[in-house]
């Protein structure tokens, strides 16, 4: 294993007689890629989640609880089956009113051995069509907090990896660089100069 003095910091800016234009071209390039990386990350991700949490509260302030009633009788446990759960919930029909008095029907799960009538609470928006419960406020900013940083590791993974790609192409050049200076200056090694 080789040697390796201390690690100095800012090596890449300081002054150094052997140190090329690509090396200098090199840490500007790492040092923009991990800029824009930041920042690219921290923007998308900040819009992101602002944008899930707005979206998350239009929801609740138009998202309202209405009384369905079940259209048709739900089938109970059979009794053979005695490893069936209590409130077992299955899929029937209901119908409601909405508040401009339009009738809708669809499915939601209500407990089995409901009779025709029975109320169920269920979640409509503004249309009248069923939606889920809205998130509660918590529950908004835990969402839109995910929803940030993984759209925010998405969109930083682009200026991360123009970066390495950039990089990358200068490695390449530089070695290709080394092995024209290598191949003009290599055979003069082998001369005696005595």
């Amino acid at each position: 294993m080789a040697f390796r003095g201390p690690k100095v910091w800012l090596w890449r800016w300081r002054r150094n007689p052997l140190k090329r234009p690509a090396d200098a071209v090199e840490s500007w390039v790492v040092l923009g890629a991990w800029l824009v990386t930041l920042a690219a990350g921290e923007l998308a991700g900040m819009t992101a989640a602002r944008s899930v949490e707005n979206g998350l509260a239009q929801e609740r302030v138009d998202w309202r609880a209405v009384v369905a009633h079940v259209t048709q009788d739900v089938p109970g446990p059979h009794p053979a089956q005695t490893d069936s759960p209590a409130g077992e919930r299955i899929w029937a029909r209901v119908r409601w009113t909405t508040g401009n008095g339009s009738s809708h029907t669809g499915q939601v799960r209500v407990e089995s051995g409901s009779p025709v009538g029975t109320p169920v609470s269920v979640w409509t928006d503004p249309q009248g069509h069923l939606v889920t419960q809205p998130a509660s406020a918590s529950q908004a900013r835990l969402r839109a907090s995910l929803m940030g940083v993984l759209i925010g590791l998405a969109a930083a993974t682009v200026p991360f990896a123009g970066g390495r790609f950039l990089r990358g192409r200068l490695e390449h050049r530089r070695m290709e660089q080394w092995d024209t200076e290598w191949a003009r200056f290599g055979p003069l090694w082998g001369r005696k100069t005595g």
